[in-house]
């Protein structure tokens, strides 16, 4: 029998990482055509008035942009609804969508921190109200290599970020088998393409600053930096994460600092990467000496590893890279849907 296919809300497709996801949806065998809904003070009438790459590209399904609203995702009982977005707008929308048994996939960085202290960045209120507080209670972080289980039972999936998504696939096969001097201190040194910085333009983001440039900024105090906290299980001290801006559309390397607690051999580091990630078919751990390339992975689901051991045995460099706008957003909130749903965490991404 011919799965019917689950029905899809996507609010927020018009950015770029909501593009990506509308691009994939349209495609996924196992989802009915999409419901694309826009904010209020929307402008566009369809997806491909904003995005001409999809004219006549999706096999005639309704790219119209509809007005959101809730009885409309009860007319066509939505079942699962992506949020492309801003973290204030998810923060105040997931809570009735609960109440209204739908399952979320958030990708802003709503839902992400548990740890009051570290949603500091994003601003939010010290006292939201008691229901805000129990859907931060039950918001799965939406990273499957480590929170399969949980993400396949999950009411609500809080799409990770992108910086932290590189670094924490490159840190943690280490950290859990406390292979890290975490006194020695962790350096993690990020560069993204300018998409990362959403599709609103700011002063920053201008071609004229960006364009044969490299920059740094959010020392400190970015926004990923309490990610990596809470699903590192580290202290404050213990890490310290520099993002930069790359003059180039999109992708990430983060290259990653650190000193072992004993002596390794590249060929056991090597195992350990293969055999912590042997189901996660979207990471591709290179062998010694290699080192992976944005322009490998961008375009792709993957996000890909690799290391180099000094000869000493104790000091390692770790390279993670993937797309900001896939494994960086809209491709992980689809293997989040695919893990939910029980099918290949690659179905739909290939």
């Amino acid at each position: 029998m011919k799965h019917a296919g689950v029905k899809t809300a996507v609010i927020g497709a018009t950015g770029y990482s909501g593009y990506e996801l509308a691009r994939i949806l349209l495609r996924h065998p196992k989802v009915a055509p999409p419901l694309f809904l826009q904010r209020e003070g929307g402008h566009a009438t369809a997806l491909d008035a904003t995005f001409p790459g999809l004219y006549k590209t999706t096999n005639g399904h309704d790219l119209k942009l509809h007005p959101f609203s809730w009885e409309m995702l009860t007319e066509h009982k939505i079942e699962l609804l992506f949020l492309a977005t801003p973290h204030e707008q998810s923060r105040e929308w997931v809570p009735e969508a609960v109440n209204r048994g739908i399952r979320v996939i958030d990708l802003s960085g709503a839902w992400r921190l548990h740890v009051p202290a570290n949603r500091k960045p994003y601003g939010f209120p010290d006292n939201e109200g008691p229901q805000v507080e129990e859907i931060q209670k039950i918001a799965v972080y939406g990273l499957p290599e480590l929170h399969r289980l949980d993400i396949a039972k999950a009411k609500v999936i809080a799409n990770p970020g992108c910086y932290a998504t590189s670094i924490i696939l490159a840190l943690s096969p280490l950290l859990r088998a406390n292979l890290v001097d975490r006194s020695a201190g962790i350096v993690c040194d990020a560069k993204s393409g300018v998409s990362g910085a959403g599709k609103q333009p700011t002063p920053k983001t201008h071609f004229v600053q960006v364009a044969d440039n490299l920059s740094a900024y959010g020392a400190f105090d970015h926004r990923h930096g309490g990610e990596l906290l809470e699903q590192l299980g580290l202290k404050d001290g213990e890490i310290t994460f520099v993002p930069h801006l790359l003059p180039i559309p999109r992708g990430i390397l983060s290259t990653v600092y650190l000193r072992l607690s004993e002596e390794s051999s590249e060929a056991a580091i090597h195992k350990l990467f293969e055999e912590f990630y042997a189901s996660s078919p979207v990471v591709r751990v290179y062998p010694p000496p290699a080192f992976p390339q944005i322009q490998y992975c961008v375009n792709t689901s993957f996000c890909d590893i690799g290391f180099k051991l000094a000869s000493d045995k104790k000091r390692l460099v770790v390279v993670s890279c993937l797309d900001n706008l896939l494994k960086g957003a809209a491709s992980q909130a689809v293997q989040n849907m695919n893990v939910m749903y029980g099918w290949p965490e690659q179905e739909g991404l290939q």
